[in-house]
């Protein structure tokens, strides 16, 4: 695929101890492709503005991403 193909890339912030575990997660799910991110944030936006056909990414077994580093999210 050509770079012209590409999506123009989105700035998206989250903190390294749930971007990169996210990775993994993604990648055990989606173990081609050049992003394993992309594909579900993308099914994810879809689903979230209630597009018709859209559904919840499916998400990998429990892993060692699973688990938080920085303990529960703030309230």
């Amino acid at each position: 695929m050509a770079p012209d193909d590409y999506d123009q890339p989105r700035q998206f912030r989250a903190p390294d101890d749930e971007w990169i575990p996210f990775e993994a997660a993604t990648r055990a799910q989606h173990p081609t492709g050049r992003s394993p991110r992309a594909p579900v944030l993308r099914e994810f936006i879809r689903w979230y503005m209630r597009r018709p056909g859209a559904k919840l990414p499916e998400r990998p077994p429990a892993g060692p991403w699973s688990t938080s580093k920085s303990g529960p999210p703030a309230e």
